[in-house]
């Protein structure tokens, strides 16, 4: 990914993931920043909001995804004005799914978007490179994804709790984070209902800690 980096752009080496549960979202993300071997910020928030209940995790490159994130706000600000209501979750991943389609060849962004809303309540949606669009019920995306699929398909259980999600979503990004030497610092959670928005903070040294080899 690093090798289709304009120069001077900031690739976002990175976990990311938003899991589904039965009263709401989680997304979660480390916060590293990486410029190949140098950590350019070790405290990034990666969570965007781009509306009241809609959140965006964002892999690839730093300007590209800001970019994306920035005009799908505009837009989904404007639909919240002009239809009166709050958008709805799949209407944000499409229009994430839009820009990112259209611009393919010139874009390195890998998004996940999870949200409630009052017609389809709580979903999760993934746009991977090359911006396609599924809906899945957890997504995790970034370089240290690739270490978690097996941990976060034998763990993953419908209809989780709220607490039970929360510790699964810290679990996975940890053992992502003491793998992936671009994935480190915190763990930034957003756990979205139709009640708002909750931040919850991991600093680093209260991660959840495992086997180390």
């Amino acid at each position: 990914m690093a090798a289709r980096l304009k120069p001077g752009e900031v690739d976002l080496g990175t976990t990311i993931m938003a899991v589904q549960y039965k009263d709401g979202v989680i997304v979660g993300a480390d916060s590293r920043t990486t410029t190949g071997s140098y950590i350019a910020n070790r405290v990034t928030d990666k969570l965007t909001p781009v509306h009241d209940r809609i959140f965006c995790c964002r892999s690839g490159s730093a300007a590209d995804t800001q970019a994306v994130a920035d005009i799908v706000q505009y837009y989904l600000q404007l639909f919240g004005v002009t239809e009166g209501e709050p958008p709805r979750v799949h209407t944000a991943a499409s229009m994430f799914q839009e820009l990112c389609y259209s611009n393919k060849d010139q874009l390195s962004a890998g998004i996940i978007v999870g949200g409630w809303d009052k017609h389809d309540g709580p979903s999760v949606w993934s746009i991977p490179l090359g911006g396609s669009l599924h809906r899945q019920p957890f997504a995790i995306g970034g370089s240290g994804s690739t270490y978690i699929y097996g941990y976060c398909d034998a763990q993953y259980k419908e209809g989780m709790g709220r607490e039970e999600a929360i510790e699964f979503t810290k679990n996975a990004i940890s053992l992502a984070m003491s793998r992936d030497g671009s994935s480190g610092g915190v763990i930034r959670l957003a756990v979205i209902t139709k009640d708002g928005v909750e931040r919850i903070f991991t600093p680093g040294d209260q991660l959840p800690t495992f086997w180390k080899g």
